[in-house]
């Protein structure tokens, strides 16, 4: 794999420079020499919004709420990627400028209301906007995701970190760890069937595919027959650098048998 540095975007055009000239990456990838046949992606991990685009009208609280990103993800995402020797790629900007795991057509890539927070700033987008942001965010990202996917000599494993709201629309969440997959549920059934891991885990929870979120998944896996897993885990279990521990400890204890099960059949 060639060498990037830690925070070097991969990518600079004029269609990124449109809605980032604070210089903020739309996509960075670290430890990209990672020997792991593993390649982690951490698509909402990032609550920046460009200069351009002002706050999207979000109210101050709202501004760094799970509405905009996926509160710990990346934290969580980094401590996975040191503990497996894997690359991670990291988005740079906020699901609400682009949600990169969905279809750019999808209601929801640029999505105008989140569970009770309202985003003002995304009412009523022209096509003309809208594909502002799909060339200066989305094809970018996938881009060059898929360019680097292109990069392993061995087919890698592709799992994405996430996190969830514990409430949502009023409603408690009792799962603890989400394994969501598509049409191929070999590594999310592989880490269930690992063990206990002193967290409640659950299969295509607190979503599934039904619910339109594993774009990236079938997109970078499915379509190239690499065995993937969507994992999401519950922000409050997120909160300070002992709970990223724990929470990384358990998803090493599911993950490192399922790859060597699905990876040796």
């Amino acid at each position: 794999m060639a060498v990037m540095r830690d925070g070097e975007s991969l990518r600079e055009s004029q269609g990124v420079a449109r809605l980032a000239t604070d210089g903020a990456a739309v996509v960075r990838v670290v430890n990209p020499e990672g020997q792991a046949p593993v390649c982690l992606v951490c698509e909402h991990a990032s609550a920046h919004i460009p200069p351009e685009l002002g706050d999207l009208g979000l109210a101050p609280r709202d501004r760094m709420s799970h509405a905009a990103y996926d509160i710990g993800a990346e934290a969580l995402s980094l401590e996975m990627s040191r503990r497996l020797h894997a690359p991670l790629v990291l988005a740079g900007v906020s699901r609400l400028v682009q949600d990169l795991n969905r279809p750019p057509e999808a209601r929801g890539a640029m999505p105008d209301q989140v569970e009770t927070i309202a985003i003002p700033g995304n009412r009523d987008l022209s096509p003309a906007a809208r594909l502002v942001r799909v060339e200066a965010v989305y094809d970018p990202f996938h881009t060059q995701l898929s360019e680097f996917l292109d990069r392993f000599t061995t087919p890698p494993a592709l799992v994405t970190i996430h996190s969830f709201t514990p409430v949502w629309h009023g409603t408690a969440r009792p799962t603890e760890i989400g394994l969501l997959h598509d049409d191929d549920p070999r590594l999310a059934r592989a880490m269930q069937a690992a063990g206990t891991t002193g967290f409640r885990v659950d299969l295509n929870e607190p979503y599934s595919a039904a619910d339109g979120v594993t774009h990236l998944l079938n997109r970078h896996g499915t379509a190239r027959g690499l065995a993937n897993v969507m994992i999401e885990v519950r922000n409050d279990l997120l909160g300070d650098a002992a709970s990223i521990d724990r929470a990384a400890g358990a998803l090493m204890a599911m993950l490192t048998p399922a790859l060597a099960e699905v990876q040796t059949a």
